[in-house]
Formats: structure tokens, sequence, C-alpha cells
């Protein structure tokens, strides 16, 4: 009986050290492999992911224990829009965006992500959610991408949190038939029809048009191709937007989506939430 005891104590030992490793299960993150967004005039601007729009929501889940799996779609190390390392996004706060900057800098695979297609080589169901940070960035090399498509269905199948913020739920475009000729399209000024939308109906937000034009009056008279709130609501979305600049996280189904740099705590919250069910 004494061996038995220390047995089933060994086994007991093992197990708690295996979930103590896993922790709570890995999130993907996907972010642009972009640095640089051309404009409507053929000129363009530096661009890639909000700081803050990243680091406070994978941090959150960092700290309640999930990790955290990079792709882009090249592989390569995603840069920080650099109108976005400012205290404005972070309460006035040096401290919090300094906190932030080292967090992200920290990041295992910040200078060297996976690449999508090695990502749909491995088994897409051991990630607990997907998450896509905003910036301009995304709507240059993910809301056209037939991978990150792929991806977002399984998610979409599996009833998988799937959370973007800001301008990261541009990305949603991609998950539909043919998805870089709706992008032309809307680029164009063109009729563009989705085609087999998986998101068609989907209660959602994304960054407004008041915010945007904000935005690109600051850009000293050049103009962006296209506004991303009118792509999404054109292909089928339930927009839902709150008043400028305040946090706003629309959450439907499997689907969390927030509508500005601001909302990246309630983005991380939802999230939180979500998985835990």
């Amino acid at each position: 009986m004494k061996k038995i005891l220390q047995r089933l104590t060994l086994v007991a030992a093992s197990t708690m050290s295996m979930f103590a490793v896993a922790g709570e299960g890995e999130v993907l993150v996907i972010l642009s492999s972009e640095t640089t967004m051309d404009l409507a005039d053929g000129q363009s601007i530096e661009t890639g992911y909000y700081l803050n729009e990243f680091g406070v929501p994978a941090k959150a889940l960092v700290d309640a224990g999930y990790e955290l799996v990079l792709a882009t779609p090249k592989g390569n190390a995603p840069q920080v829009d650099k109108k976005s390392v400012s205290t404005d996004y972070f309460d006035g706060d040096e401290a919090k965006m300094q906190s932030i900057q080292h967090f992200v800098a920290s990041l295992p695979d910040i200078n060297d992500t996976a690449s999508l297609s090695e990502i749909l080589a491995g088994d897409l169901s051991q990630y607990e959610a997907v998450f896509i940070p905003g910036g301009h960035a995304p709507l240059i090399d993910l809301a056209n991408n037939p991978e990150v498509g792929e991806i977002l269905r399984h998610f979409n199948k599996q009833g998988k949190p799937t959370a973007a913020i800001c301008h990261g739920p541009i990305t949603l475009l991609s998950a539909q038939v043919q998805p870089s000729s709706y992008y032309q399209a809307i680029k164009d000024g063109g009729k563009a029809v989705a085609n087999n939308w998986i998101y068609d109906g989907y209660k959602m937000t994304i960054f407004s048009d008041p915010e945007e034009r904000v935005f690109e009056s600051s850009l000293e008279g050049k103009k962006l191709k296209f506004y991303p709130a009118m792509a999404m609501e054109n292909a089928g979305g339930n927009m839902a937007f709150a008043s400028e600049w305040q946090p706003n996280v629309v959450v439907d189904r499997e689907l969390i989506t927030g509508q500005n740099p601001f909302s990246d705590k309630l983005l991380a919250e939802k999230l939180l939430e979500m998985l835990a069910k």
C-alpha cells in the first residue's frame, strides 16, 4: 500500500508539473509584414502596428497564463508605427508606455515571427484564440490574404475567439472567396461585392469614418485610398460605432472587435472572458 501511495503521489506531482508548463494554452497573434502604405496620390507613409493595440491585450493574455505565437505573412519582424509610441495612448503615463515597450521587445519571436504558411502547415487546433492588432498596416497585406482567410475560417468553424482592434478588423475581409478581388474593387472605387464572406451579418466595429478623417487630416493634404468602415459595411458587416475616441468593443458569437486605440483594455477583458468560458 505504501508503494502504491508513493506512486500515486509521483503521478500527481508529474501531472501538476505538466499543467504548470502548459499554462492556459496558446494564442495566435497575426501582424502585418508591411512597413509603408501607399496613398491615393501615389505617395506613401510609414506604418506598422500600434504599440498599445498590440502590447496591452498581449500583456493581458500573457499575465493570464497564455503563450503568444506571433505570425506575419512573410515571417519577418513587424514594425511599430512610430505615431503610436506616445503617452496619448497610455493615459499620459510615460512609465506605462515604457513598460509595454519593454514587454513587446522581450517577446521571444518579435524579431523572427512564424510565416502564415508555417502556421498553416502546423495544427491550428493548438490555438485557443486568434488576435489581430491594429495600425494601418493590416490594410496592406492582411485584408486581401487567402492564408489569413483560411486561418479565420478555422476559428469561425470551431467557435474559438477571434479578436481584432482598430484597423485590425479589416483583416476579416480575407475570409471570403477571392478576397483580393473584393479588396481591389474597394481600392479602385468600383462595384465591390463580397463573395461568401463568413462574417456577413455579424455585428462588429472598426476605426470609424470620423476618426479616420482626423487621422487623414494629419497627412498634410494626402488622402487614403479608402476608409475601412465603408469596406466592412459594404461586405455585409453590421457596423456599430461609439463616439469618436471612446472605448467601444462589440461581441457577436466568437467575434470580438474594438473600434479604436482606446478600446485596448476592454478588448483584452472581453477576450479573456470568452477564453474562460
